[in-house]
This record gives structure tokens, sequence and C-alpha cells, in this order.
């Protein structure tokens, strides 16, 4: 029995600890993801090499988690990438997601911008990978880090703005793709800093992302990316 309380003990202390323990490395950490973002205007918007950013970011993001995860295992738990809530997390994001559906078809009737193709459904099924790696970066290491800093304590209403606005920046010079990652990225902020879960924010993010461009946007991003490269 004492070697099972001081097992625990010794696992709650180490989960506690999962976050990097010095403000420098959670600062390189969203510069790192600043870069990310950087990239995107230099090789998806000037040199419309969309595919190869993407498979780049995520090939290289991913060694990240894994050179992080062999020094903590506990890591991927801390960030969101769990399965224990994600049932209730799901229920969370559900009414949100249904919302937006109905709104994104609204939009998309009024303006006259339904696009409704067969493309939509390779991307329903893959836009949630690059998805996920979106929340990773923009909600998991900026959120994330912001609102465990230890020189700069900053209220989680701050945080969420700040992360709403840089993920919303992203996506500039489309005005409706600014409007809508930013009220994305509030709700899906104060999701994610109250219960996290990449997977649920990621899953959302993919279909949500993949309806919004078929409905309100008026593009055909599975084109513009995979069949560019298939010609």
């Amino acid at each position: 029995m004492k070697q099972k309380l001081t097992k625990y003990l010794t696992d709650f202390s180490n989960f506690n600890l999962t976050r990097p323990a010095s403000d420098k490395v959670r600062l390189l950490e969203i510069f790192a993801v600043a870069l990310t973002g950087v990239g995107k205007f230099v090789f998806m918007d000037y040199l419309n090499w969309r595919l190869p950013f993407v498979i780049i970011a995520i090939l290289s993001w991913s060694l990240y988690v894994r050179y992080r995860y062999k020094k903590d295992n506990q890591i991927l738990k801390d960030w969101g990438f769990r399965h224990d809530n994600f049932t209730s997390v799901l229920k969370l994001v559900l009414p949100f997601a249904i919302i937006s559906i109905v709104s994104f078809l609204v939009i998309g009737y009024v303006q006259d911008t339904l696009n409704p193709t067969w493309h939509i459904i390779p991307l329903l099924i893959t836009y949630p990978i690059w998805g996920t790696v979106q929340q990773f970066l923009t909600i998991g290491l900026v959120a994330g880090n912001l609102s465990t800093l230890k020189t700069i304590k900053l209220k989680k209403e701050i945080v969420i703005l700040i992360t709403a606005t840089l993920f919303s920046l992203v996506h500039y010079p489309s005005i409706w793709l600014l409007i809508g990652t930013f009220i994305l990225a509030l709700f899906y902020g104060y999701i994610y800093l109250k219960s996290k879960n990449l997977y649920v924010l990621g899953l959302f993010h993919g279909w949500l992302g993949a309806l919004f461009y078929y409905t309100v946007v008026n593009q055909d991003p599975f084109a513009d990316v995979f069949l560019k490269y298939l010609q």
C-alpha cells in the first residue's frame, strides 16, 4: 500500500512538471510557431508551394514532439494528445459545430457561394490531420505556454485573445478566413484551457474548415493543394 501511494505521488508530481521548466523554452516554442506562420506566407501564399510546406511542417513538428516525448513521456497528455476526456470535450464542441455549419450554409446560400463537389470527401478525411497540427501549434503551444509563463502572469482572457488574433492574422488576406478563424480560436482557446484535448479540436478544425471553404469562401483547397501535383 505504501509503495502504491509513493508511486502515485511521484507520478502526480511528474505530471505537474510536464511543461518546460523554464520560460526560455516556452518562448522559444512560441517563436518557432511564429516562424512557421511566416513560412506559410512565404511558401504557401507567395511561392504557392502549399503541399510541400504542409508536409514539411507536419514532419518537422512531429520530430519535435517525438524529441520532447523521449525526454518526458507525460508531455503528450499535458499538451492535449489524450483520449480520456474525448467524449466530454466532444459534447462541449458539438453545439458550436452545429451552429457553425448552419451559419456556413446560410451565408453560402445568401452570397451564392455554395460549392458542393466530391472533392470535399477526401478533404474531410485528410484535413483533420493538418487541423490537429494547427491546433497543437496555435492553441497547444501558444495559448498553453502563455498561460503557464512564470515570469509573466497573463489572464486567460488575454491569452485567448492573443492566440485568436495571431491565428487569424496567419489567414490574411481572406476577410472571411480572418473572421472565421478568429471566432474559432476564441472558442477553441476557451475549451483548451478548460479541458485540453487536441484530438477533438483538430478533428472539428478540419471538418469545419473544409465546409467553410466550400460554402463561404467558395474555394476548392483540394484542387489547389492536391490536384495541382497530379496533373
